[in-house]
């Protein structure tokens, strides 16, 4: 009998994910949770199981935080990140991280089950379409800032700083526009702003560059 603990805050896609799951094994028992808080506070009363299927867009706790205190209190549950949000770096990073694997929400549900059952064999997932980060470096421009600067120090508004710090954060365009009470065509255009500033062409390559400068941004 497997224990598998989903950490997801959409109700939907929790119900579509135990449904899933189930296929794995008919006596799979499942625990849901909506943040990497309420994870931790389980994980607490019940120590034994077999696998963690995290989201990273959360609210409170986000997920890569999540993931960093699940794997140093719990080291022996295998992690599975499960997101929207799947460019390179962000793949990279979870995987750098101590992930045992990284699942696109665009895979199917057999896509799913496969994926899982590679991590409880005792493999790690790695999306075959993800490239690495060393990669990405050789393409994507170094800005002439100081290590850690604000966003202002990068050509940026705050605004703009919050919106590349949710974009790191896994966050899409309408969960940035929902967050910080803006539209998304908004988003767009401050998510435009911020490639012209950072000298980049995408949304991978300025999420690279935040994360490896460490461009500081706190969102209200």
């Amino acid at each position: 009998m497997l224990k598998i603990l989903i950490v997801e805050d959409h109700a939907l896609v929790r119900e579509a994910l135990v449904r899933v799951l189930r296929a794995l094994d008919t006596e799979t028992r499942i625990y849901e949770t909506a943040s990497g808080d309420q994870a931790l506070d389980v994980l607490k009363q019940e120590r034994s199981f077999d696998l963690v299927l995290l989201d990273l867009a959360l609210p409170g706790m986000d997920g890569f935080t999540s993931l960093k205190l699940l794997r140093q209190r719990h080291p022996d549950i295998p992690v599975v990140i499960l997101s929207a949000f799947d460019d390179p770096p962000t793949i990279n990073r979870v995987l750098s991280n101590g992930a045992a694997g990284f699942i696109p929400k665009s895979y199917s549900g057999d896509q799913l089950l496969n994926a899982l059952s590679q991590v409880l064999s005792g493999q790690r997932f790695h999306p075959g379409n993800a490239v690495s980060v060393a990669q990405l470096d050789n393409e994507t421009p170094v800005p002439s800032h100081r290590s850690n600067p604000s966003p202002m120090e990068c050509g940026l508004t705050r605004r703009q700083g919050e919106v590349l710090a949710l974009m790191s954060k896994g966050h899409s365009n309408r969960e940035i526009a929902h967050q910080l009470g803006l539209s998304e065509g908004t988003v767009k255009l401050h998510a435009a702003a911020i490639f012209k500033s950072l000298g980049v062409t995408s949304r991978t390559q300025a999420i690279v560059i935040a994360n490896r400068h460490g461009i500081k941004s706190v969102v209200r």
